[in-house]
Formats: structure tokens, sequence, C-alpha cells
């Protein structure tokens, strides 16, 4: 769009000195020269001018002028030949020609009206002065060479631009399919950590109730199944609506930690180490997952109901262990993820590793398992230094 406001300044300039110089050159002529002479000559000059003037309009509303074109240059070769007084006016010409044209008709163009300029021009001094002749040739030849260059130019600017384009689109591709990518890794996570594990344990608490019916122990785990699954279908919704945990996003961290494992676990121990702080959202949103997940571990693989949580709070830095006392398992022979599982340790490092944290596990068979995740912390803001801390708030002036 700049571009093309440009070229139309550009092209206002070149149709008003042309129209400028045509009116000066006719006043010149007409004031030289006998009325006899003037007749055909003004007659030429205002045929050049209309043939200008068409030339001009459809040129600028795209429609085919390139005929009109050639009758004009062949028009304004006659009339400067034979006034070379109007030969002021084959600048705007020749930029009109180049724009007409393209490749050699554009040489052919652009030569015809040097030459013709020559030639009027020369003939305007009798023939005696070579520079007269040789003047309009150099300075046409000049002229083409610089507009070439100014074409190339411009070209090589359109296609850098073109390339700038079609690099940032590109980018912008890359960038929606790797949001999108990460939205849905984000996302199996979620449900992962919350639906999954829970449906998986009440899997696990169905079974056995089914083992022991009609028992009574079989009513007090159909209840903690029932329990389960309506948390499964508050999570559920809470994806739907804000990815997130409900009763677990508000309130202190430590509690929130222990009430997100006691949904799997019956035993719970949780120990702080370190002065409490807030943490940032997203810290608190990952810890919680951390929990759910590893406790939801312990309940399906572990073969026990205790686990202990330490939560640590460094200068820099937030901490959580997860630890339990059951069977163990080597980390270096974990499958891969599958349609069976196997998500629950990948999801809980890339939620760590994501923000900039540690993830670590630590297990052997009959050993337990500990379950460690670090993250950083933004530092604490410094305390405000009271008047009265300050040892020479103290001091008492003497008499």
């Amino acid at each position: 769009m700049t571009e093309n406001r440009i070229g139309g300044r550009i092209d206002a300039v070149v149709h008003m000195s042309f129209a400028v110089l045509m009116v000066a050159s006719g006043v010149r002529y007409v004031m030289r020269h006998s009325p006899a002479d003037n007749l055909w000559t003004v007659v030429l000059a205002a045929m050049v001018c209309v043939l200008y003037a068409v030339t001009a309009v459809l040129a600028q509303h795209r429609q085919p002028w390139i005929p009109w074109m050639f009758a004009l240059v062949a028009a304004w070769s006659a009339l400067v030949i034979a006034a070379p007084s109007f030969a002021w006016c084959s600048f705007a010409l020749f930029f009109l020609s180049r724009t007409a044209f393209r490749g050699w008709a554009a040489y052919v163009a652009g030569g015809a009206t040097a030459a013709a300029t020559a030639v009027g021009l020369f003939r305007m001094s009798g023939g005696s002065d070579v520079a007269m002749l040789l003047g309009p040739l150099a300075a046409g030849a000049l002229l083409t060479l610089i507009y070439d260059k100014i074409e190339r130019d411009a070209a090589l600017q359109r296609r850098l631009v073109d390339e700038v384009t079609e690099a940032q689109d590109r980018l912008a591709a890359s960038e929606r399919a790797a949001g999108v990518a990460a939205e849905r890794e984000r996302v199996s996570r979620e449900i992962h950590d919350t639906v999954t594990q829970g449906l998986a344990s009440s899997l696990l608490l169905l079974e056995a109730a089914q083992r022991s019916w009609p028992d009574a122990g079989a009513q007090d785990e159909v209840r903690k199944a029932g329990i389960l699954l309506r948390q499964n279908l508050a999570d559920t919704r809470s994806l739907v609506h804000e990815l997130s945990a409900p009763g677990l996003e508000t309130g202190p961290l430590p509690e929130a930690l222990e009430q997100a494992a006691q949904q799997y676990l019956d035993g719970v121990r949780l120990q702080i180490t370190g002065e409490p702080r807030p943490v940032p959202g997203e810290v608190r949103h990952a810890l919680l997952r951390v929990t759910q997940s590893a406790a939801a571990n312990i309940k399906l693989h572990a073969g026990t109901t205790r686990a202990s949580l330490t939560l640590g709070y460094l200068p820099d830095a937030v901490t959580l262990d997860v630890f339990d006392d059951g069977r163990g398992f080597d980390p270096a022979a974990v499958p891969a993820p599958s349609e069976r599982g196997g998500y629950g340790l990948r999801a809980m490092r890339q939620r760590v590793e994501q923000l900039g944290g540690v993830f670590s596990v630590e297990s052997s068979p009959g050993e337990g398992t500990i379950i460690a995740a670090q993250l950083p912390l933004p530092p604490s803001p410094p305390l405000p230094v009271s008047l009265a801390d300050h040892p020479e708030a103290n001091a008492q002036e003497t008499p």
C-alpha cells in the first residue's frame, strides 16, 4: 500500500512536469516563430498532449494503453524534430515509456525518445554543435542505467519483503502447531493426574468389593469407590471449565497437598520444613498434581496405603518428597507409556521440568519409593527495616 502511494506521487509529479514544460515550450515556440509555422506545430503539440493524457489515464486505471504509448512516442519524435523547443519534455516522456514497457521494448521506446531529442537539438544548432547530438543520447543512457538500478533494488526489496512475510507465516504456523501440541500434552497430564488415576483407584475398590461381597467390608469399599467417582466427576467438570482441582487451588498449600493425597491413601503423614510462605500459582498447581499422581501410583502399585509427605521451604525453592514403604520397583525398568498406563512418572517429570525444577525417583524392589521434586521460587521481598531496629534509633541525646 505504501509503495503504491509513493508510485502515485511520483507519477503525479511527472505528469505535472510534462504539463508545465509543454506550456512553457509552446509559449517559447510561438513567440519565436511566425504564425504560419505555428499552426501545424501547435496542432502536433496538442495531439501529443492528448495522447499523453489518454495514456496516463489508461495506465492509472490499469487499462490497455501500450498501443497509445507507441502512438505517443511516434508523435513526440515528429514534434521534437520539427520543433526542438519541446525537447525538455522528453524527460517526462522517458519515465512514462519506462512505466509502459518492460525488457527490450522499454529500451527501444527510451532510445527513440533520446534519439529524437538529439536529432531535434542538433538540427536546431544548424548541425554544428556535436554536444547537442551527444548530450541527449548520454543523458538517455544515464537515465536508463539509473532506472534499471532502481527497478532492480525495488524488485529485490519486494522479494525480501515476500520472503520475510512467508517466514513470518511459517513461524506463526509452527508456533500455533507447537502451542496445540503443548496444550494437548498439558490436557493429557491433567486428565491422567485426575480422572484416569481416580477411575483406576475406583476400579480397584469395586473389584475388592466384588471379591468380598456380601461381607460388611464390601460396603465400605463401594462407599469409597463412590466418593472417588464423585470426585472424578467434579475434576472432569473442572477440567472442562478451568482445568483446576476444585477445593485444592485455594487455602494453605500443606493442607491442600494432604487433602490431595488422602483422595487415594488412608494413612498420610505431612511434615513441613522451613518457613512457609506463598508460592506462585503454577508452582502450587504442579505440586498438587505431583502429589495426586504419586499417591495414585502408591495406591495402584506399591501395595500399601500409607505415605509421608515432606514439604520444604528453601530460600529460593520449594521441595516435595513423597515416600512410601511399599514394594518398590526398578526405575530403569519402567515400561514405555502405552494404553495400559505408564504416563504418571513422565507427566510428573514434565510438570516439574517445564517450570525449571528438578524431578527424581529413588526406588528399588522391596525398599519403597521416594519421589522428589524441587521447584524454583522468586526471591522473597526484603523485610522493611523499622526505625526501632536501627542501631541509631535507640541513641539518646545527652545534655
